[in-house]
């Protein structure tokens, strides 16, 4: 069993190990209307092996966030620590790997040769990295036999599935998920859920996962980072304490309603 899967059982007490930790975050972009700040006074923090799920309307900031985590946003002010690494520092050592909504696979690359890929570009020379089997992650995700696949030959959810071994192909210390089920139907959406929640505790990634919807926040989430609209800042950081390991099933417990509708209260939507 994994730390992540014991913390998740309740075996043991989650550790107060830092993952990623944000200060004062403001993000602003200039142009020629002028400059627009997405991010402004932001500040959490993530524990390592956690899952936290992000929350917000649209234009919030909420994938600027991620960006900014993963180095590929300049931010304007206050500071961003990935096991205490700066986010340049953290990308050059590849602590995290990014999962976006579309899967962006190479069309005439198969599915092994896909979640290869990572092994295949980035730095050279020095040590060996650390690294899993492709082979191994494709099982993990349940496309064992589907090594020889193109992209088109597999529905979006698989597709998302290869985008997600890919991504742990250099054992990342940080999952970066950006709406990745959003696309996909809700019945794909459910079992991609439970899927992925396996894959965590399987694994002991840290996980931040944007998202629109307000049960697959709740569902995933061991905290959610609720966002108010532009400029982004910090609503509600919200504890979210089910029992493990979760199922579908719970979204019809009384617990779980009332969680949710705390989220939409935040986000001010209907009930």
């Amino acid at each position: 069993m994994t730390r992540a899967a014991a913390v998740a059982s309740g075996c043991i007490e989650a550790s107060p190990a830092t993952a990623i930790a944000v200060r004062d975050l403001a993000v602003r972009f200039d142009g020629d209307a002028g400059s627009v700040t997405a991010l402004d006074g932001v500040g959490f923090e993530v524990p390592e092996a956690g899952f936290v799920t992000m929350l917000g309307p649209s234009g919030c900031g909420k994938s600027t966030l991620l960006r900014a985590v993963a180095d590929l946003v300049p931010i304007s002010a206050g500071s961003i620590n990935v096991f205490g690494r700066t986010p340049e520092q953290a990308r050059r050592a590849r602590d995290f790997a990014f999962v976006f909504q579309d899967a962006t696979l190479l069309p005439w690359r198969s599915v092994i040769d896909n979640v290869r890929l990572p092994l295949e570009v980035g730095r050279r020379g020095g040590a060996v990295e650390q690294h899993a089997e492709p082979e191994e992650l494709l099982a993990l995700v349940g496309l064992e036999g589907r090594a020889d696949a193109l992209p088109h030959e597999l529905s979006g959810g698989m597709r998302q599935r290869v985008s997600i071994a890919r991504a742990l192909v250099c054992r990342p210390r940080v999952l970066l998920m950006d709406e990745p089920f959003g696309a996909l139907d809700e019945i794909n959406r459910d079992k991609l859920n439970e899927e992925l929640l396996r894959i965590w505790q399987e694994t002991g990634t840290t996980i931040m996962f944007v998202t629109h919807s307000v049960p697959e926040a709740a569902f995933l989430g061991q905290k959610c980072l609720v966002l108010s609209a532009q400029p982004g800042r910090v609503r509600e950081y919200v504890d979210i304490s089910f029992t493990s390991p979760r199922a579908l099933g719970m979204r019809d417990t009384l617990e779980f309603v009332q969680v949710t509708a705390h989220l939409r209260s935040l986000l001010e939507l209907p009930r």
